[in-house]
């Protein structure tokens, strides 16, 4: 039996998962009364789950989210205004999938960068790329790249993932260049991908941190007119947890 040839062979062509599947069968007797379609079909059906899993990681590991979130580790106890219906029909992702937005907006502390990291990261296990970026770091990323030669890269990788998460929002007022950056990054998705924002400011105060009114309609009517609302509200959950003595 060439055994070694064939272990060879098959991390040649970088089937690890069907590898590892035929030496779990060549070293025990279980598999001995198998026809070889069954056992064929084992060893294919292992190396598909090892692929996505494989994709799974690169996908988490490119996505860079902030937290370590899930949606099943979202908290609906506290009364913060957060309706778990409206949450499980997120989490299977026909909205991601139908190009919609979601903007996520509350006080510091309700847990608006956590329910946008486990919603990313449940779009993750559906099979769509993420990116999570603060809003603060993301425009200083792009003035360093106009000055590096990044920025056209740049503008296209936040383009072309099928969600992006754009935490922070609103901190301070937009600059004329930052105004004009979040327009374009806002049109190259429009009906095309879907963006989660999440915002200590209510939406209906984005208009003033915007600044220049005609690019302010013309943001938010790419970014509010086609996406779901969760206004969160109540005191902050890491002062709770402080209380409580949880960390």
């Amino acid at each position: 039996m060439l055994t070694v040839p064939t272990q060879d062979k098959l991390r040649a062509l970088k089937l690890t998962g069907m590898l590892k599947a035929w030496q779990e069968q060549n070293q025990s007797q279980e598999y001995g009364s198998l026809t070889f379609d069954e056992r064929l079909g084992l060893l294919i059906d292992r190396e598909l789950t090892e692929q996505e899993n494989r994709r799974l990681d690169n996908r988490l590991r490119q996505a860079r989210l902030r937290q370590q979130a899930c949606v099943e580790n979202i908290d609906f106890k506290q009364p913060r205004n957060l309706d778990k219906s409206m949450v499980k029909n997120l989490s299977q992702c026909l909205w991601v999938k139908e190009h919609l937005n979601l903007l996520v907006t509350g006080p510091c502390g309700a847990g608006k960068s956590f329910i946008a990291c486990a919603l990313a990261h449940k779009a993750c296990l559906e099979g769509y790329t993420v990116l999570y970026l603060r809003a603060p770091r993301m425009f200083n990323d792009l003035e360093l790249g106009r000055g590096d030669g990044r920025y056209p890269r740049l503008m296209k990788s936040f383009a072309r993932v099928n969600l992006l998460v754009i935490d922070d929002w609103g901190l301070a007022a937009l600059t004329e260049t930052q105004r004009q950056d979040l327009l374009e990054i806002l049109e190259d998705r429009h009906n095309l991908q879907s963006t989660i924002v999440t915002s200590q400011l209510p939406v209906k105060h984005w208009h003033e941190v915007i600044g220049n009114p005609t690019l302010a309609d013309a943001i938010l009517d790419r970014l509010v007119h086609n996406a779901y609302t969760i206004e969160l509200k109540g005191e902050s959950m890491r002062k709770k947890a402080a209380a409580h003595g949880v960390a």
